[in-house]
Parts: structure tokens; C-alpha cells; sequence
């Protein structure tokens, strides 16, 4: 059953009032380690307070962020300042990608693709299909159905992520990764090494 929008932001503002698992204060490892991959402008979908963003706006790229609620904007906007970093920050929702009328040379994605039932997955697909240029990729890191039943987002397959990139795209590469857990939430109790994850190279063909 599809989740009402609005009580999907009251799940994640709720989220946002204590120490989130996935706010830990510096880029997910797999960015880091891929990051002299990743050429030209950036958009980071579903930014939350904007950790990957940063780190990449650090390297010299072109970033906007982006994220359906106001708390992590905030903070990633603060952050930014403190630190005298050319980065931008936008409230939107990432199932309406194309109101940004641009393109990006590539599009990160940290934790966001995992969260959608599959009819909004299809939706986010459709719009990051309106602000991906042509021959530019999408990066995501997503809990793997690696990971055992339990605590946390929805597991997704490989087969599922082909499934979902099929029309104008091309997948490149599925590599098994992990994710980093902020220290002490219950993710990173529930799973040592942090949980299982697939980090997806995704072009844009079409």
C-alpha cells in the first residue's frame, strides 16, 4: 500500500527530533571511495543534512541538495555556512525532481531509493529521468536484500534495481557495500560493520 506523503514527512520529521542512524556527521565511506568517479555537477536526492553534499562541494563540484522536509535543510544549510562552503540547499520533494527544470551531470542518492513503495520507486525513476542528462549517472547506495529481515527500510534485490532502470538507462555496475550507521543508533546495534548494501553506477542513455 502506498504511504500518504504527509505521513511519510510526520515519520520523518518525528526521525529528525532525536539523533537520526543515517545523520553521522561526514560522507558514507562508498562516496568517498568513488568519488574521483563522479565528474561534474551534482545533485544529491534526498540530501538530509547534506553530508554528501558537502564533501562533494569540497572537491570543487557544482552540488544542490535537496530534501522533502525543512529540519535537515536547515541544518545542512547551517553547516555549509560554518564551514564557508559554495553549496545550495532546496526544500523539495524528490517525486517532483523536474520542477527544478535542470539537468545534472549526476544525480547521489544515500538511503532514498529504499524508502519508496513501488509505485512511488517508479515515480522517482520518471524524474530522475528529467534531471539526469544524457550519458551523466545516478549513484545509490541502498540497504541489499543481503541485509536480514528486520529493523530498518525495505530490502531491495538486484533483479529489482534492473527492474526499475530499464527504459533510457543502462545498469553499469551493482557493487556490495555497507552502510556507515551513526554510533550508537539501533541500526548500527542491529548490524555490525554497518547494514549490507548495494552501491549502483547508473547511465543515462536515453
Amino acid at each position: 500500500m502506498n504511504e500518504p506523503q504527509e505521513s511519510k514527512k510526520a515519520h520523518f520529521r518525528q526521525a529528525y527530533a532525536g539523533q537520526t542512524p543515517w545523520d553521522i556527521g561526514q560522507p558514507q565511506p562508498v562516496f568517498v571511495q568513488n568519488a574521483s568517479r563522479i565528474r561534474g555537477t551534482i545533485l544529491d536526492a534526498g540530501c538530509g543534512a547534506g553530508d554528501n553534499a558537502m564533501f562533494f562541494a569540497e572537491r570543487g563540484h557544482d552540488v544542490l541538495g535537496v530534501d522533502f522536509l525543512e529540519q535537515p535543510i536547515a541544518r545542512a544549510k547551517q553547516q555549509a555556512a560554518r564551514r564557508n562552503l559554495k553549496v545550495r540547499f532546496q526544500v523539495i520533494d524528490a517525486l517532483k525532481l523536474a520542477e527544478l527544470n535542470a539537468t545534472w551531470d549526476n544525480v547521489i542518492d544515500s538511503g532514498l531509493f529504499h524508502v519508496f513503495s513501488d509505485e512511488d520507486r517508479a515515480a522517482y525513476v520518471a524524474q530522475l529521468a528529467k534531471v539526469v542528462g544524457q550519458g551523466g549517472n545516478f549513484w545509490m547506495l541502498c540497504f541489499s536484500d543481503k541485509e536480514p529481515p528486520g529493523y530498518g527500510p525495505r530490502r531491495v534485490s538486484r533483479q529489482e534495481i534492473h527492474d526499475a532502470f530499464t527504459d533510457g538507462w543502462e545498469v553499469e555496475s551493482i557493487e556490495d557495500a555497507r552502510f556507515k550507521a551513526a554510533t550508537g543508533s539501533e541500526v548500527e546495534r542491529v548490524s555490525q560493520g554497518g547494514p549490507r548494501a548495494y552501491f549502483a553506477v547508473i547511465r543515462r542513455v536515453a
